[in-house]
This record gives C-alpha cells, sequence and structure tokens, in this order.
C-alpha cells in the first residue's frame, strides 16, 4: 500500500476532519482513506459493461439473425492460460 503525506494542511480543515472522523466513528486516517476513495472512485460511476449494455439497447439490441451470426464468427478454441515464466 503507497503512503501519503499531506504538508501544509490548514489548522481549520484537520479540525474539521477529526470532528467528521468522530461522527462516523472512525479514525481522521480512516476517514481521509475513505473521503479519497469516494472522491476518486465513486460508487455512480459508469462501469464499461453497464455502457456497453446500455449503448445496444439504445442501438435497438440484437436480432436473433446478427445474434447467430455472432456466435457462429466467435472462436470457440479453449483458451490457453497465460504463462509468466
Amino acid at each position: 500500500m503507497a503512503i501519503l503525506t499531506v504538508r501544509n494542511l490548514p489548522d481549520a480543515v484537520h479540525r474539521a476532519l477529526r470532528i467528521r472522523a468522530a461522527t462516523h466513528g472512525r479514525s481522521t486516517e480512516a476517514e481521509i482513506r475513505d473521503i479519497l476513495e469516494m472522491t476518486v472512485r465513486p460508487p455512480e460511476r459508469i462501469k464499461l459493461g453497464s455502457l456497453l449494455v446500455s449503448i445496444a439497447r439504445e442501438a435497438g439490441g440484437l436480432t436473433d439473425a446478427e445474434a447467430e451470426h455472432f456466435n457462429q464468427l466467435r472462436d470457440k478454441a479453449p483458451s490457453e492460460p497465460t504463462g509468466f515464466e
């Protein structure tokens, strides 16, 4: 895990972080980790799979004939695991 040092944090901000952490029943450090994670990885972010599904739905989806065509084109050979030697 990475270590992050924040320099020159104003006293008022540090005090607000301590109060916020106490309100949530955790340490100041845990509160800061939560704030950072929620900021850079919000739960409402769109994930790639969900985005692709929504694009396909907006485009009208696939007909049975189109889906069958993709199934015929698909490589059905079993995949080999990646080697790291």
